[in-house]
């Protein structure tokens, strides 16, 4: 399959007949069960994670040999690409999808227990483990990575990215807490049982200040942002140090990771699971 969607991509037809069709459905269907996904652990990676590119290019591929066609349910109107169809929700996996104004793309995992609250959405190529709750108001962009037993709260944005093809797509690995109105975007890695707080913004540009191991974490030309293990991040500020912002009191907005996680943090986010 990669073989044949890397062909096709790269050969940029204006024709697409059944034979295309029939293979791009066989994509989404892997990109649908988990089988295929944008990014993936390695143990070969300094971050941890690869990107797939031919994934990436399988899933442009399919907004190249859409066209555009009616979706309207009842008196909601919707036009979409023909290729990415809201996605049916099936009995198995025990996948919740709490009725009020959500919407899954054709082409995304949900693993088993995958709870979702009204409203949100779900982006084509993202991948949502076990047990995760996608709470009201959030989202999942196109090819984010996320792990078991998260909690992505109320409002939370969590980025996507399909182009450039090489680029690393926002990972949240398992048992992360992403608190209500968070943003997490350009490639960001945020490790396993890792806690952000309400408001917390990660991203390329800004640093992230350690006060428990004294570091500075950011990313580089090469390298994403990196949160550690076990890390609680808060939104916090630094001074301007020079010229008019210093003259002018002014400070700029930046993440703080305040302590790493232990039986009291736990005990509150054992909360959690009573909302599953």
């Amino acid at each position: 399959m990669r073989a044949k969607i890397e062909q096709l991509y790269d050969e940029k037809s204006a024709q697409y007949g059944p034979d295309h069709h029939r293979l791009f459905d066989e994509f989404k269907t892997a990109l649908n069960e988990g089988r295929v996904r944008a990014a993936e652990p390695s143990e070969e990676s300094a971050t941890g994670w690869r990107v797939n590119t031919w994934v990436k290019k399988g899933i442009l591929l399919g907004f190249r040999m859409g066209v555009i066609v009616d979706m309207s349910v009842g008196e909601l109107a919707f036009r979409d690409k023909s290729t990415y169809h809201p996605r049916r929700i099936g009995a198995e996996g025990g996948i919740r999808v709490v009725p009020g104004g959500s919407s899954i793309r054709d082409g995304c995992y949900l693993g088993a227990s995958v709870t979702c609250m009204p409203p949100m959405f779900i982006n084509v190529g993202a991948y949502v483990d076990d047990g995760t709750m996608v709470d009201s108001h959030a989202l999942v962009g196109s090819c984010a990575q996320i792990g078991k037993h998260c909690h992505i709260s109320a409002a939370s944005q969590i980025g996507g990215v399909l182009e450039p093809i090489g680029a690393l797509p926002v990972i949240i690995e398992d048992d992360v807490l992403v608190g209500g109105n968070c943003g997490i975007y350009e490639g960001t890695i945020v490790k396993r049982r890792a806690v952000l707080g309400t408001g917390t913004i990660l991203n390329r540009s800004t640093p992230v200040y350690d006060l428990v191991r004294n570091a500075v974490y950011q990313a580089t030309d090469t390298d994403p942002l990196v949160i550690p293990e076990e890390a609680v991040v808060v939104s916090g500020s630094r001074a301007i140090t020079r010229g008019p912002g210093k003259d002018w009191g002014i400070s700029v907005y930046t993440p703080v990771i305040v302590k790493y996680r232990d039986a009291k943090t736990d005990t509150k986010i054992q909360l959690e699971d009573l909302l599953r």
